[in-house]
């Protein structure tokens, strides 16, 4: 089969390319940046989403699209998201439809959900986005969902959460330097909060099989083995081998400091980082136990897997995919000094 990816370069659609490509499968990747690293017989087009005409001629001939570029939270774009996130959901979704696909994946995130809930977000969780870019991603699925219910084709939408695996950078950066370096790092409010991650293979792993057995629908998908997020940072740092400690920050305190912080461009943690990261925020994923899916790491392994390849690796600044480079911390680094 030939497959489409766009946002190819970025950190999920790398690893998916490097799978399909795996199983034999022809896989072209549709980005604005190229990554040297990728195997030659993948082949790229350069080209942003919301060129028409550019996406109109990598369709030609495939067979699946796999929708994974989009402006993320980390990128603060404000109303900019809606360009890319919708609009270019827009023209993927229609030329993908004039190309006679036989089916699309899309690539959609947490923040759909808006403030999670206390407990688990599961099927009958309301969708209730908090800040521009979890609205535009909503946006983007109900438009993908209206264009591919109207013309027929198959459409599986997956959300995952957070994903880590070697190579993740972005926010987990900033917390790998300080652990590294022997900071305190910092959480909001008690840290007694469950976060669920989600290993970027176990992610793919999930993908394929419900692409293999042609499952549209919706997914939420995350590991299910996590504890509250101090725990998970504690069992890091106690693997790092440091004498950095985590600390908790009074949740109106934190906030409101990191509010008054982004609207100044001083900090680089964005609407969804502070009005999210001291809440409950995972899913119930018994629906995809129960069709055989087994994810692989926990939160805990899959910290200590990116911490490790981030020790051992050059961090390479010119990486453009947001997850895949490093973070101007901004502030932050003030904090730092002082932890």
């Amino acid at each position: 089969m030939r497959h489409l990816i766009t946002g190819g370069s970025g950190f999920i659609g790398n690893v998916l390319a490097r799978r399909l490509r795996e199983r034999g499968d022809v896989v072209c990747l549709i980005d604005i940046w190229s990554d040297p690293a990728h195997p030659t017989d993948i082949e790229f087009v350069h080209c942003s989403i919301l060129d028409r005409d550019g996406v109109a001629a990598a369709m030609r001939g495939i067979d699946v699209v796999h929708h994974c570029a989009a402006l993320v939270a980390q990128t603060g774009a404000g109303r900019r998201h809606w360009d890319v996130n919708v609009e270019g959901t827009r023209i993927v979704a229609e030329e993908a439809q004039k190309a006679g696909v036989k089916a699309i994946v899309h690539l959609s995130t947490t923040a759909v959900y808006g403030i999670p809930p206390a407990g688990a977000i599961d099927a009958s969780t309301p969708l209730r986005p908090a800040e521009d870019y979890g609205r535009s991603k909503l946006a983007g699925e109900l438009l993908m969902k209206d264009i591919c219910g109207r013309t027929g084709i198959p459409l599986t939408t997956i959300r995952p959460r957070v994903t880590l695996a070697a190579g993740r950078l972005g926010i987990f950066q900033v917390l790998f330097e300080w652990i590294r370096e022997g900071r305190n790092v910092y959480v909001i409010g008690s840290g007694d909060n469950r976060v669920q991650f989600i290993h970027a293979h176990d992610l793919i792993d999930f993908y394929m099989l419900a692409l293999e057995a042609g499952l549209p629908g919706t997914y939420n998908v995350g590991t299910d083995r996590f504890q509250t997020l101090g725990e998970d940072l504690e069992a890091l740092i106690a693997y790092a081998n440091t004498v950095s400690k985590v600390r908790r920050l009074p949740a109106w305190l934190a906030v409101n400091a990191l509010r008054a912080l982004y609207h100044t461009r001083l900090s680089p943690l964005v609407p969804w980082h502070y009005l999210t990261y001291h809440r409950d925020c995972y899913f119930d994923v018994k629906p995809l136990l129960a069709m055989g899916w087994r994810p692989r790491y926990s939160n805990t392994e899959m910290l200590i897997e990116s911490y490790d390849w981030y020790c051992a690796n050059r961090i390479d600044a010119r990486i453009a995919a947001p997850h895949r480079s490093p973070l101007r911390q901004g502030a932050l680094k003030l904090v730092k000094r002082l932890s």
